[in-house]
């Protein structure tokens, strides 16, 4: 049986990427509901995931200023 090592670090931080991830949704034009969203392209998780990733390294590299 595989082992899932895909788990949070801070899962304090869960409500926050849950927030974010909202928030990046809408900036994308991608309408997301609270609950199952998997009925959504892949072409549109990774418009969000991508542009996620982008915000946070900007955000890091500010940081690092």
């Amino acid at each position: 049986m595989a082992n899932n090592t895909n788990r949070k670090l801070v899962p304090e931080a869960m409500s926050a990427l849950d927030k974010f991830k909202y928030e990046v949704a809408s900036e994308v034009g991608v309408n997301l509901k609270d609950g199952y969203n998997g009925d959504i392209s892949a072409k549109d998780a990774g418009k969000i995931g991508g542009q996620m990733v982008k915000k946070m390294i900007e955000q890091a590299e500010r940081n690092m200023k």
